[in-house]
């Protein structure tokens, strides 16, 4: 179990014990949702997102807690089916924060760039600050600001995430765009009344990817691009 999961417990006393009942529960099927699925990460992620919408609902920061430290388990479970036993604690620790090193898209930086000398930008992620910020240091990201999940108090797809980046940046959502891949994404922030600009990127899931390959919405933009983005945007 990590400090993260460690200090949350230690709030627990300050909350009704049906509530502490009940958090211990979310926290350890975040354990379970982690390992069960360490045979296929693709699959972890698709079945991650439903399950964090709805625990969301009930108790978000206990059930967060849940899923990180089955991540660590599932990546050793992972390991095992390869037959590695044994694998030292810096080791899995190395290997699961792999998400804190992803190579950015060929367009990003380049299109980020030219978008911020008119734009505010700033990732609106369902991952915590710490990964937000690994993942643009290391790939040259230039966000203005970090938003998500651990800012706004809300995940997406809830109606709260997108209206409460919106107000953080002391906008109105009609003055906002959220940009994605993800048709899902844009239809529930379209809904709290955002612009909407959808870039597809058709090889997110692997070669096998059948899902948001097109655009499945009235969005304001679509773009093949970060650098088409810019170009319809006026930068």
């Amino acid at each position: 179990m990590n400090a993260h999961l460690l200090e949350i417990f230690g709030f627990l006393p300050v909350i009704g014990p049906a509530v502490r009942f009940l958090a211990l529960l979310l926290a350890f099927f975040g354990v379970w949702i982690g390992v069960s699925t360490a045979h296929e990460l693709r699959g972890w992620r698709t079945l991650l997102l439903p399950v964090i919408f709805i625990a969301t609902t009930v108790i978000t920061v206990v059930f967060l807690a849940g899923v990180i430290e089955g991540t660590t388990l599932a990546v050793d479970s992972l390991l095992q089916d390869f037959g590695i036993e044994a694998a030292p604690d810096d080791t899995l620790a190395e290997l699961n924060h792999a998400w804190h090193r992803l190579d950015p898209w060929p367009d990003a930086v380049a299109g980020l760039q030219r978008l911020k000398q008119r734009y505010i930008l700033a990732p609106h992620s369902n991952g915590n600050i710490a990964l937000l910020v690994n993942m643009a240091k290391r790939a040259g990201l230039p966000w203005d600001v970090i938003l998500g999940a651990e800012v706004v108090r809300a995940y997406k797809p809830l109606p709260e995430s997108y209206q409460r980046a919106a107000s953080a940046l002391g906008r109105a959502p009609a003055q906002c765009m959220m940009v994605a891949a993800h048709n899902g994404d844009l239809l529930a922030a379209q809904a709290q009344g955002l612009q909407t600009a959808f870039v597809p990127r058709p090889n997110e899931h692997g070669a096998q990817q059948k899902t948001d390959l097109t655009p499945t919405g009235d969005w304001t933009i679509v773009a093949a691009d970060f650098a088409d983005l810019a170009v319809q945007l006026g930068v």
